[in-house]
């Protein structure tokens, strides 16, 4: 049986403009999963540079760690913080309707 050789994939290094960043926080966002969200989050920080994140939003750099760790539970005030920092914000649509048939 031939062993299968695995590489380690960092969306980090896929992100080449502000829009790429955007667009890979929407799909966190559209699988309504909180801790896929604080993930997406947390990679975003990452390439932005965690240090200047904390800075910017007030939160020591180990705090912004773990809130978006993906056993982290940020609060709704924390999240906020870090979309301002990251330049980003957020934006309600109508919910798309599937209709049958």
């Amino acid at each position: 049986m031939k062993k299968e050789n695995t590489t380690f994939w960092d969306p980090v290094e896929h992100f080449n403009n502000e829009e790429d960043i955007a667009a890979y926080l929407e799909a966190a966002f559209e699988e309504n999963d909180t801790s896929l969200i604080a993930a997406a989050l947390g990679d975003i920080a990452r390439a932005k540079g965690m240090s200047k994140i904390a800075e910017d939003t007030g939160l020591g750099r180990e705090s912004l760690y773990k809130a978006l760790s993906p056993s982290g539970n940020p609060e709704l005030s924390t999240v906020l913080k870090i979309i301002e920092a990251l330049g980003l914000h957020l934006q309600a649509v109508p919910r798309r309707i599937k209709h049958a048939g």
